[in-house]
């Protein structure tokens, strides 16, 4: 059976619809609460793996050199 084929026999079930009065039902709350919780929970697991990050940034490498070209400079000029 074809997609459109299926959908044609559906189209006789949607005329018998209230129209002003279709709603998304309680599947609809319940897949949203789901996914509301979901990411509730994801945020929760985040903050706790960042407050476990301990990170002090390394110096880098091309600030450390020019400063000690800069401080070897100034000594021999003393």
């Amino acid at each position: 059976m074809y997609a459109t084929q299926a959908l044609t026999d559906l189209v006789p079930l949607a005329d018998e619809l209230d129209k002003n009065k279709v709603t998304p039902g309680v599947l609809g709350f319940i897949v949203f609460a789901a996914l509301a919780a979901g990411v509730w929970l994801l945020m929760k697991s985040m903050n706790r793996h960042m407050g476990k990050v301990d990170f002090e940034e390394a110096p880098d490498p091309d600030a450390v050199a020019a400063q000690a070209t800069a401080g070897a400079g100034s000594a021999q000029q003393k």
